[in-house]
């Protein structure tokens, strides 16, 4: 098994392990503020463009939960955070292409990007081909309801789109089970009006599934705000890795 701490720099270590106390503690913070037991709240990391070695520092600081939204990056960095003898739950968080549903199975622990039933039907299918336990699922939400955008529509009958429809389709897939419900603030929206929004569409969805508890909301800038909406899973890039690179 390689040695974890010697795949990043001291000094890189150093900043990672500053910016995870920082987050750690304004998660903490919100809780308290909300009225919250913190053991409520999972950060995932997002560690999309940073490298394997940003992920074998931040396991051996405790992070259990790192987010990826692209299945090149995702697949290939997964592989060689096992071989380092590194675990971390992957949470698949980008938008997901139904070509990408059998590559993405086999690494993932958890998606949250559903937002179709013909996308659900396409994850159940390559989930219970390559995998021997289900694969919890979310349901993307959109928030503001214009179709033209990602996200599951609700007050919609729509067959392929509507969020109960969306949802459906993954409960009745024995290779997933629905997990609850993603969303990201749209643009031009208030983060206080987003998740405050989502979170009514949150209660109504849990009287028809109330199994299904996780909220996945909030990222760096407006995790407070969405953690006293009721947010379960936030994730977390910039705050806690720093200024990402470029995107290839």
């Amino acid at each position: 098994m390689t040695d974890r701490t010697t795949q990043v720099r001291p000094d890189r270590r150093a900043d990672l392990a500053a910016g995870l106390a920082r987050v750690r503690a304004r998660i903490a913070e919100a809780c308290a503020a909300a009225g919250r037991d913190r053991a409520e709240v999972t950060m995932i990391a997002v560690t999309k463009t940073y490298p394997a070695g940003d992920v074998l520092a931040l396991a051996g600081l405790g992070v259990a939960d790192v987010g990826e939204n692209r299945d090149q990056e995702a697949s290939a960095k997964a592989a060689e955070v096992a071989a380092a003898g590194a675990h971390p739950r992957w949470h698949f968080i980008g938008q997901l292409q139904r070509n990408k549903c059998r590559s993405v199975v086999r690494y993932a622990d958890v998606v949250h990007s559903v937002d179709s039933v013909r996308l659900a039907d396409a994850l159940g299918a390559a989930a219970g081909s390559e995998r021997d336990r289900p694969l919890d699922t979310l349901v993307q939400v959109s928030i503001d309801g214009d179709p033209a955008r990602g996200g599951a529509l609700p007050d919609s009958v729509d067959p392929d789109r509507g969020l109960l429809r969306v949802a459906g389709a993954v409960a009745s897939a024995a290779p997933l089970r629905l997990a609850g419900l993603m969303a990201v603030a749209p643009l031009g929206w208030e983060p206080e009006r987003a998740f405050a929004r989502l979170a009514e569409v949150a209660e109504g969805f849990r009287v028809v599934h109330p199994q299904a508890t996780a909220l996945s909301a909030g990222m760096s800038g407006d995790l407070e705000i969405a953690i006293g909406y009721g947010a379960t899973h936030v994730r977390v890039g910039s705050a806690l890795l720093g200024m990402r690179p470029t995107l290839r």
